[in-house]
C-alpha cells in the first residue's frame, strides 16, 4: 500500500518556499531578553552607604544617572570607582555622556561631617559642576526625620 505526498510523484525536487523563517530570530531575540533582564538588576550602584532619610516628593530619576558617593571612611567614588580627591574633575569629565550641565547626585553617609560634604561640593563647584542633587532614601510623609546617631554637641 503506497501513499503519495503530491500529485507530481516523478519530481524529487521541492518547490521553493520563498518565506522568511522567523525562528531562529525569536530564538536570538527571547535569549536576549533573558540576558538583559539578569543584568539590569546588576547595573544599580551597590556601595555600602547609610543614607539618611527624607519625607520629601520623590523626583524622577534620568536614564543614566552620575553618582557621586562620599563613604564612612570619607573617600569618593563615581558609580563604583573609586576616585581621588584631587582627580575628581578629570574622572567627571571622562563620564561618558556626562557635561557640566547634567546632574551629579551627590550621595553621602549619614556618618560623614556636613563640612566634608560641603568640600566636596565646593570641589564640584570650582570644577563647574554646579548641577548637584542630593540623594537620601525615601521616607514617610509626615513622619519625623530619623534622629541623628549622637546627640549634638555645643
Amino acid at each position: 500500500m503506497a501513499v503519495s505526498i503530491s500529485e507530481n510523484d516523478g519530481d524529487d525536487d521541492f518547490a521553493e518556499s520563498h518565506e522568511i523563517n522567523v525562528t531562529p530570530f525569536i530564538d536570538v531575540m527571547l535569549v536576549l531578553l533573558i540576558i538583559f533582564m539578569v543584568a539590569a538588576p546588576l547595573s544599580t550602584v551597590d556601595l555600602p552607604i547609610d543614607l539618611p532619610t527624607s519625607s520629601a516628593t520623590p523626583q524622577k530619576k534620568p536614564d543614566k544617572p552620575t553618582y557621586l558617593s562620599i563613604k564612612p571612611d570619607l573617600t569618593l567614588a563615581i558609580g563604583e570607582n573609586a576616585v581621588k580627591r584631587a582627580d575628581l574633575i578629570n574622572s567627571l569629565d571622562a563620564v561618558p555622556d556626562m557635561g557640566r550641565d547634567k546632574y551629579v547626585f551627590l550621595r553621602a553617609d549619614r556618618t560623614v561631617p556636613y563640612g566634608e560634604l560641603m568640600g566636596v561640593m565646593e570641589l564640584l563647584r570650582a570644577g563647574g559642576y554646579t548641577h548637584v542633587k542630593l540623594v537620601t532614601l525615601e521616607g514617610v510623609p509626615g513622619a519625623p526625620a530619623a534622629a541623628p546617631a549622637e546627640p549634638a554637641k555645643p
